[in-house]
């Protein structure tokens, strides 16, 4: 079929072809950038913490005032908490994965480094990675002897003591890749502000509480006992079946070791998790439906354009019947030409995609958009195009030549 003959027709319906170009194009351009953000959203809410997620129950508290005996107070609690019947282990931490606050340090490789090569989240309690679950790789956990509670280690820092805090630290792998690619990392020397550290251990991985942008997996652990006035997050592991009941049970627990406490929230890790991602699930379902509703009024858009030409050209179908045409010639005709409209959209929509993705990137850091969602967009496109000019294509083609002619 020659397509001179087609583009000629289209050039007498040059406002109708562009409109069908420029909605194509349109469609295009978001149902790509749509697409990607969308895979980047179940990307992000699919990525592992490094804990037994499964396995983790909190119990968050708060006081309102100072309490003076902080410490012996989180030592009465965990003795307690790890009574409770199934509790495999119990920890006092001063933050989670996902949990949302983060507080972080800057790491350096020597003492006066001016700009840190990165920033980390610290986590810091007794009995992490047996509580958490997190899976040690190299090196090993801490000693007894090398912890120290958070409270001496503020003063600490305060005085500019380096003497007095611990020198031991455990790392991420992707804090030890960056770090020194392709070495091993124990035994390595890093610092936390001023203060030096030992590299005794390296953990598989950590996410951390929020701000994924800077790295998932910047973590480190370091050897701090927290209390229930700098660290009030309770984290007990269990079995997958005890978790609801291990969890009334520890809020009963500590209610009845001191009933003024406040108990903020008390959740099992998996609705942590949920409730973190809460907004990347609802952003994900509004681009899925931007996308439904997009497609669906592209496609409409094109099936109706076509059932006009249909009825504006019964003579010329006719006439092409009565010299010999196929029903088959008919139908590749009405395809043809709208894969040539199709074509002419994507190739527009392939630049107003990267437009798009440009100014995204410049105001909401999302990533570049990998090449390969053009291709799966042009195919997406080119199958919608075909799909809705069909039914009307066959109508055409069913048109008898003498029906045709006397409509003419």
């Amino acid at each position: 079929m020659a397509i001179r003959p087609i583009i000629a027709s289209l050039s007498r319906h040059r406002i109708a072809a562009l409109l069908i170009v420029f909605e194509i194009a349109l469609a295009f351009a978001i149902v790509s950038n749509a697409v990607f953000l969308i895979h980047n959203r179940l990307q992000r809410m699919d990525m592992p913490s490094g804990v037994a997620e499964h396995e983790l129950v909190v119990v968050q508290v708060a006081y309102i005032d100072h309490q003076a005996d902080a410490d012996a107070r989180a030592r009465t609690d965990l003795a307690a908490l790890q009574q409770i019947p199934g509790v495999q282990a119990a920890a006092l931490v001063n933050q989670l994965p996902f949990g949302g606050s983060s507080s972080n340090g800057p790491i350096a490789l020597t003492p006066d480094q001016r700009q840190s090569t990165l920033n980390a989240t610290e986590y810091f309690g007794e009995h992490l990675l047996s509580t958490l679950g997190v899976r040690l790789i190299a090196g090993r956990a801490f000693s007894p002897n090398e912890y120290i509670d958070v409270g001496a280690a503020a003063k600490a820092v305060n005085a500019g003591n380096s003497k007095l805090l611990p020198h031991a630290v455990i790392i991420t792998r992707a804090i030890a890749a960056r770090l020194w690619p392709g070495q091993d990392a124990l035994g390595r020397t890093l610092y936390l502000s001023t203060f030096r550290f030992q590299v005794v251990g390296v953990v598989e991985r950590l996410v951390r509480p929020n701000q994924f942008h800077e790295g998932a997996n910047y973590s480190l652990l370091m050897p701090l006992r927290a209390n229930v006035q700098d660290g009030a997050l309770f984290v007990l592991r269990c079995a997958q079946q005890d978790r609801e009941r291990v969890l009334k049970a520890a809020v009963a627990t500590l209610k009845r070791i001191d009933p003024n406490r406040v108990l903020l929230k008390h959740r099992t890790f998996e609705q942590i998790r949920h409730a973190y991602f809460q907004n990347d699930r609802a952003m994900a379902g509004i681009l899925v439906g931007v996308i439904a509703a997009l497609l669906l009024t592209t496609a409409f858009g094109i099936a109706g354009l076509a059932s006009f030409w249909v009825q504006q050209r019964t003579r010329q179908i006719g006439v092409r019947r009565a010299l010999g045409a196929r029903r088959v010639d008919i139908l590749r005709y009405f395809q043809t030409e709208n894969f040539l409209l199709a074509t002419a959209g994507i190739a527009l929509g392939c630049a107003a995609a990267i437009g798009i993705n440009v100014w995204l990137m410049t105001h909401y850091a999302v990533p570049r958009l990998p090449i390969v969602y053009l291709p799966i967009g042009a195919v997406v496109l080119w199958t919608l195009g075909q799909l809705a000019v069909l039914g009307p294509a066959l109508r055409a083609a069913r048109v008898p030549p003498t029906t045709a002619m006397r409509a003419a």
